[in-house]
């Protein structure tokens, strides 16, 4: 009875291993370069498609705010409470560590109790507007996986755009419009990522789904990564094979998930109302207490790991590629143009791997015109000759027994070959080979 309920339970996990195989975990697959395999030639390596982990990508991001100064505190000011707006006795000030609220409290582990946050200056200056923007710099190509969370200390504000940038902050395209009043505040028909398709799915949109102003139950912002994903893998992410493909065949849906930098530009803070009230303006600030990016290093399918170096991250390059983003071929591996990794086929994909430059190869070894491998050698790619067990030599032009102990002793060569009376020995037809094979150009040239 045992025996048979072990043969069932080994069936079915045989059964559920084959059918895993096909279904790649979310952004998990794809976590080996190369591996070892044994063919009729012996051990080679099997190269694949590969691509580092995802990470929380918060523990490398460079901040940087605009206005420089608008960090509250210096000097101190009073503000108001979010839970009661009228109880405005908290105070900010720089130079106390309690009272303090700098930028890295963005970034710095939660759950704490009292909780911290970045807050800015208040809305003194009302009518003028109160903006803020907040840089977040990679120096490094990043592929996001998973939503942006910003969670706000503050109301969440009426007017935002989040905006993100591939080329290092040279330029900008928004992301995701936020407004309590869309069609006021950017001109824009308010829409949720629900409304979007395979279709539509880089359509910028201006959601008034996260604008509810001064709600204490209600400080998240996101930009749905995942939702996006859905469209092409499933409500619960189980097709990854679809949305690899497209990954691979869609460039512009590729760069959509790509960026080097995050801008989050506060407009307009929350007030909660139609007006602004001018008697209360301590009300109206920025806070926020934490901010989630998950994303992986792009590497463009040619590594698996991603290191800091000089407080930069640096992609770990396999398949005879370098660079940061593994965006080019290693010296003397140029022998074909540089090619990004391929999910397809699934599983494996191809790894579009570098190969030697004919310049570093030198001219042929061997060819079927002039420099014919000796004594049943194969030519090998212009490279080497693969030469019959008894023989040796780059034109397998040697007799291996010559390298062992005591010579070849009395045995006799084939005849026609590098025996006695078979004319010139190997090494007398050796030099003229290699003096022509110094003088020929490369082919190609």
């Amino acid at each position: 009875m045992y025996l048979s309920r072990f043969l069932s339970l080994h069936t079915l996990w045989v059964t559920v291993s084959s059918v895993m195989q096909h279904y790649p975990s979310v952004w998990g697959h794809y976590d080996v370069c190369k591996t070892q395999i044994y063919t009729e030639e012996g051990k080679v390596w099997d190269y694949m498609a590969c691509q580092p982990e995802a990470r929380d990508m918060i523990k490398y991001v460079k901040v940087t705010l605009d206005p420089p100064d608008i960090t509250c505190g210096d000097p101190p000011e009073t503000f108001c409470a979010m839970g009661n707006p009228y109880m405005c006795n908290n105070e900010c000030d720089a130079s106390t560590q309690e009272l303090a609220h700098p930028p890295e409290l963005m970034f710095d582990l939660e759950g704490r109790h009292p909780s911290t946050f970045w807050q800015s200056t208040t809305w003194k200056d009302y009518p003028k507007p109160l903006h803020v923007n907040i840089t977040l710099s990679w120096n490094k190509t990043i592929e996001l996986t998973d939503n942006i969370v910003i969670t706000f200390e503050s109301g969440r504000p009426d007017q935002m755009i989040l905006e993100k940038s591939l080329d290092y902050g040279r330029t900008w395209q928004p992301y995701q419009y936020y407004a309590t009043d869309c069609l006021d505040a950017f001109h824009m028909d308010p829409k949720s990522v629900r409304d979007l398709s395979q279709h539509t799915v880089l359509e910028i949109i201006c959601t008034e789904e996260y604008s509810t102003g001064y709600m204490t139950n209600s400080k998240i912002i996101h930009f749905e990564i995942k939702d996006r994903f859905a469209f092409f893998a499933g409500p619960r992410l189980h097709n990854m094979a679809s949305l690899y493909g497209q990954l691979d065949t869609t460039k512009k849906l590729r760069d959509f998930f790509t960026i080097t930098d995050l801008r989050i530009r506060l407009l307009r803070p929350a007030t909660g109302e139609i007006y602004v009230d001018e008697q209360h303006l301590a009300r109206y600030f920025y806070a926020i207490s934490d901010i989630r990016v998950y994303g992986r290093c792009k590497c463009n399918l040619h590594a698996t790991g991603c290191k800091e170096e000089n407080k930069r991250l640096l992609c770990e390059c396999e398949h005879n590629t370098t660079g940061p983003d593994c965006g080019k071929c290693k010296k003397n591996y140029q022998g074909r143009p540089w090619s990004a990794g391929s999910y397809l086929p699934i599983p494996k994909g191809t790894a579009n791997i570098c190969i030697p430059s004919i310049s570093s190869i030198g001219t042929n070894v061997c060819d079927n015109e002039l420099l014919h491998c000796q004594n049943g050698g194969t030519c090998i790619n212009n490279v080497r000759c693969q030469c019959p067990p008894a023989y040796t030599g780059i034109l397998c032009e040697k007799l291996r027994c010559e390298r062992e102990p005591g010579g070849c002793g009395g045995r006799s060569s084939a005849p026609g070959r590098a025996g006695e009376g078979a004319g010139p020995g190997p090494r007398l037809l050796l030099l003229p080979l290699l003096a022509l094979l110094a003088a020929r150009p490369p082919r190609g040239c």
